[in-house]
C-alpha cells in the first residue's frame, strides 16, 4: 500500500512538473523589468509628439473627406501606433496600453483642438491593442498579432467615436467609419509599426529587450 502511494505522489509530482514550470516561465515573461519601463515611457513620448503632429494635420487633411466624413476613420490610425508598436517592442502584457496611454497624455499635454478626451481614446485604443495581443496569450509578436491588435485598435476607436464624436450621423455612415478604422488600424497602425519594430531591431537599439531578434523573425 506505501508503494502504492508513493507511486501514485511520483506520478502527480512528475505531472505537476511541466505545468508548474510552464507557470514560472509565463510569469517570467510577464514580470516588468526596469528596463522594460523605461523603454516603453520612451516609446510612449516619441509616439506622443508623432500624434501631437497627427493631430495638427488633421484640419487640413480632413477637407479632403469633407464631402464624406466617413473617410476620415481612414486617418484615424496613426492615432493606435503607440499601442501596438509598444506590444511588439516589450512583449509583456499591459505594454500595448501603458504606451498609448503615456502617447495620449503626450498629445494632450502639447496641445490639440480634441483637448484632453485624447485620454479616454487612449484608453480605448490601448486597450483594443492589448487585446489582440492576449488573444495570442502573449507568446507570438509577428505579423499576424500586429495586424490583429491594429484592427482591434481601429474598431475600438471607430466605436467610442461613434458613440461621442459621430452621434448625428446616419447609421450607415457610422458603420462605414468604424470599417475604414479596423481597415486604418490593421495598415497604418499594423503594418507600420511591425516594419518599424524590425528596423529597430536591425540597429541594435532593442538589444536588451524580448524584441531584439524581431529582424529575423518569420512574418508568419
Amino acid at each position: 500500500m506505501a508503494n502504492e502511494q508513493s507511486g501514485a505522489a511520483n506520478t502527480a509530482n512528475n505531472s505537476a512538473g511541466p505545468q508548474s514550470s510552464a507557470q514560472k516561465s509565463l510569469a517570467q515573461r510577464s514580470r516588468w523589468r526596469v528596463v522594460d519601463i523605461v523603454v516603453a515611457a520612451v516609446l510612449g513620448v516619441a509616439v506622443g509628439v508623432v500624434f501631437w503632429a497627427w493631430s495638427a494635420l488633421y484640419g487640413p487633411v480632413s477637407i479632403a473627406f469633407a464631402a464624406f466624413p466617413p473617410l476620415g476613420g481612414l486617418y484615424g490610425g496613426g492615432w493606435l501606433i503607440a499601442g501596438v508598436i509598444g506590444g511588439l517592442v516589450i512583449r509583456k502584457p499591459g505594454a500595448a496600453l501603458f504606451c498609448e496611454l503615456i502617447a495620449a497624455a503626450v498629445e494632450g499635454v502639447l496641445g490639440t483642438h480634441f483637448g484632453m478626451t485624447v485620454l479616454l481614446s487612449g484608453l480605448v485604443q490601448g486597450l483594443g491593442a492589448e487585446f489582440g495581443f492576449a488573444l495570442f496569450r502573449y507568446r507570438r509578436f509577428n505579423l499576424p498579432p500586429a495586424l490583429l491588435a491594429g484592427a482591434l485598435a481601429g474598431a475600438a476607436m471607430g466605436l467610442n467615436d461613434n458613440l461621442i464624436s459621430n452621434v448625428a450621423w446616419e447609421f450607415s455612415w457610422k458603420v462605414l467609419y468604424f470599417g475604414f478604422a479596423v481597415v486604418s488600424g490593421m495598415v497604418i497602425a499594423g503594418l507600420v509599426s511591425w516594419l518599424i519594430t524590425r528596423g529597430l531591431a536591425r540597429t541594435g537599439a532593442l538589444a536588451n529587450l524580448a524584441s531584439r531578434r524581431a529582424a529575423g523573425e518569420p512574418a508568419f
